[in-house]
């Protein structure tokens, strides 16, 4: 029951041909079709395996893969050198040298005046 001018027409003849020249006869709303694969020529069903490799697709993505690992491990040993985090004892030394610094520039601020009140005298 279907209603009236919503249904394509309904070929029961259609031939389909494929790009190796076979052609089937079956049931389709289109009159004629094209494929380029059929079970004539698709490689799971003659048991020939074809490897098509248009332009060197296959090797472009395996040295995209591989690039893309470098620049991973690149980015891993950047990062891990930036954040490499600071232990207590780095702390503890960073401040020891900061205060002994200090500390050492106070004494010769000492000893210049000493020497400059002497020279004075």
């Amino acid at each position: 029951m279907k209603k009236g001018n919503v249904h394509p027409e309904y070929h029961t003849d259609a031939q389909i041909t494929c790009s190796c020249g076979a052609v089937f006869t079956t049931g389709s709303t289109k009159k004629e079709l094209h494929t380029e694969l059929c079970s004539h020529c698709h490689p799971f069903y003659t048991g020939q395996q074809k490897l098509v490799d248009t332009a060197g697709r296959v090797d472009k993505f395996r040295t995209r893969v591989e690039k893309a690992k470098k620049v991973q491990e690149e980015a891993k040993t950047k990062t891990t050198k930036q954040r490499k985090k600071k232990t207590i004892q780095d702390k503890v030394n960073e401040k020891l040298t900061e205060t002994l610094e200090k500390e050492q520039a106070a004494e010769a601020k000492a000893v210049e005046k000493k020497k400059t009140r002497k020279a004075k005298k």
